[in-house]
């Protein structure tokens, strides 16, 4: 009986050796990966092909996050003169059910009439992310957050968002817009 005991304790410990082994070479080729600089990582072959190759987006400057942020924080208040300073001369709107393009004064008219509909609008952000294409030529910020408003008639409703704005030289150029109606929010 002692021998069978002694023979399966020893037989566990050799399994647990041998497994304790490959988790540390697993991590240890982790961890060189992790080193690694994603343009000497081989990409693995996507299920999906894109319309064109792989920027590798990098941090980008987080002041276009603020210049984007300002835009938002002026729509939110109803200065609508000073949202659209942070936009270029000419804007590609993407929005649910509108796609166009149009300069900076069409753009004001717009703002104007979506913002009268509402008495009020909150603006919750949840997170940013300002990145840069590799090849420096391509320059974005990501918003996400969650905007509750109450229209004239006094309904409110929430919305979740995600803001997709294209900078060049420091002003908005494309503002791709997509939401999620979440419904009023819950009162506590």
């Amino acid at each position: 009986m002692k021998k069978i005991l002694f023979v399966s304790c020893i037989a566990l410990l050799a399994i647990g050796c041998t497994n304790n082994d490959s988790k540390d070479s697993k991590s240890a080729d982790t961890s060189k990966m992790a080193d690694a600089k994603m343009t000497d990582v081989k990409m693995p072959e996507m299920p999906y092909s894109l319309d064109r190759p792989y920027q590798n987006w990098q941090t980008g400057d987080p002041q276009h996050a603020v210049t984007v942020m300002k835009g938002l924080r002026a729509f939110e208040t109803g200065d609508i003169a000073s949202c659209v300073t942070t936009f270029g001369d000419t804007v590609e709107l993407r929005f649910d059910y509108m796609h166009t393009t149009v300069g900076n004064d069409s753009l004001k008219k717009i703002l104007t009439q979506q913002r009268a509909d509402y008495s009020n609008i909150t603006i919750k952000m949840s997170d940013w992310e300002s990145v840069i294409s590799a090849d420096k030529k391509e320059q974005w910020v990501t918003l996400w957050y969650k905007q509750i408003q109450t229209d004239k008639k006094g309904h409110t409703d929430s919305l979740g968002v995600v803001d997709d704005a294209k900078i060049e030289n420091g002003k908005i150029v494309i503002l791709d817009e997509k939401i999620q109606h979440l419904g009023p929010p819950k009162k506590m």
